[in-house]
């Protein structure tokens, strides 16, 4: 069998690769060609620009227009008339200068406030004017009371002495409606006697304590007491008294 000899594709001659190879080295030859003279044609550096970068602000929304309100005329002010002020009236005369300016009142001083000493002092007075007063509102009526009970002690002492009295008068009086007179008996002889009883009025003993200096009175007395026992009780259980004392003469009413 036969075999062929068969090429790879890449060594296969193109007939356009020569031009394509050419084509490109014309067109970097000219690139180069401008680069270069267009840096020698530059004198100058071209200058920097400033960008100013602006943010726009957001849209405000649509605002809805509302219709003026209605407005209404206004009135047009009539024209005034123009009055001239008057003249002011003359001023008042001074009366005498008023009064040659009156004088103003003289301010009275303002009393000093006193020292604490002073109030001190001025208290104790006062509470001294009270106990005094006090002391003399005392005195007077301890002196009212004690002429009150001078006087209510006299009214009992006399109510008493009267009491005692008319008791002792009742008890002579008995005895001397006992008493037999003698009859040889002259002048008005005094005799005294000692008489003890009991609370009941019984007699215990009689005491012949001065004479009259006529033994027959003195024995007619002495008869009369023991015969008019029991004596006279008094009006008053504490005007009782245990021993008496009695006086008769023979002409006394």
């Amino acid at each position: 069998m036969n075999t062929a000899t068969v090429l790879p594709y890449a060594e296969q001659p193109s007939p356009g690769k020569a031009a394509s190879i050419f084509l490109a080295v014309a067109v970097h030859a000219l690139l180069l060609a401008f680069l270069f003279y267009g840096i020698r044609w530059q004198t100058q550096h071209p200058a920097a620009i400033e960008v100013e970068l602006v943010v726009a602000a957001p849209e405000p929304p649509p605002q809805v227009e509302t219709p003026p309100p209605p407005t209404e005329p206004v009135p047009v002010p009539e024209p005034v008339a123009k009055v001239e002020p008057e003249p002011p009236p003359p001023p008042p005369k001074p009366e005498i200068a008023l009064k040659e300016k009156e004088k103003p009142k003289p301010v009275p001083p303002k009393p000093k406030p006193k020292p604490a000493s002073d109030m001190f002092q001025k208290q104790a007075e006062q509470e001294l004017k009270q106990t005094a007063a006090l002391k003399s509102a005392n005195l007077a009526q301890a002196a009212i009371n004690k002429e009150l009970s001078d006087f209510k002690a006299t009214q009992a002492s006399a109510a008493r002495s009267k009491a005692i009295a008319d008791y002792i008068a009742k008890i002579r009086g008995k005895i001397k409606g006992n008493i037999v007179l003698p009859i040889d008996i002259k002048g008005n002889p005094e005799a005294i006697f000692d008489v003890v009883q009991l609370p009941s009025g019984e007699i215990l003993t009689v005491r012949l304590k001065k004479s009259s200096g006529h033994m027959g009175y003195d024995g007619a007395v002495e008869r009369a007491i023991l015969k008019s026992s029991p004596l006279p009780k008094p009006a008053q259980g504490e005007l009782f008294s245990r021993e008496l004392e009695l006086k008769f003469r023979p002409q006394e009413d």
